[in-house]
Formats: structure tokens, sequence, C-alpha cells
């Protein structure tokens, strides 16, 4: 996503809305994921991240 030097990459400013942790790209960059919440955030088709707790999905390992 960094198309320039020195630009930084959008995931280098974002932070998860629920402890402030990073968050990863997921399903193809679909979703943006929090590695300690474990909580999954809808990216728009246009790619922009909706990052609304309560648009967030469990991604919990194991979880249905």
């Amino acid at each position: 996503m960094t198309d320039a030097p020195g630009k930084p990459d959008l995931l280098d400013i974002l932070a998860c809305p629920e402890c402030k942790g990073p968050l990863k790209r997921i399903d193809g960059g679909k979703k943006l994921l929090c590695p300690a919440c474990h909580l999954a955030y809808p990216v728009t088709a246009d790619g922009v991240p909706v990052l609304l707790s309560e648009e967030a999905e469990n991604h919990e390992p194991g979880a249905a």
C-alpha cells in the first residue's frame, strides 16, 4: 500500500479502537484483524476500513 518513499503504510497509522493495538490485513485485505483482541474489522469495496466496534467480528481461533 506504500506508493512513495517516506509515505507511511495505512496500517502504520491505524490502531484497534478497542485496545489501541496494531492491525493486520486478512482475507485478502477485506478485513483488518487485531491479534490482541481477536476482532476483525471490515474494509469497504473502496478500501476504507470501518473501525467501529459494532461492525467488528470475533475472529478468535476456534470461535464459531
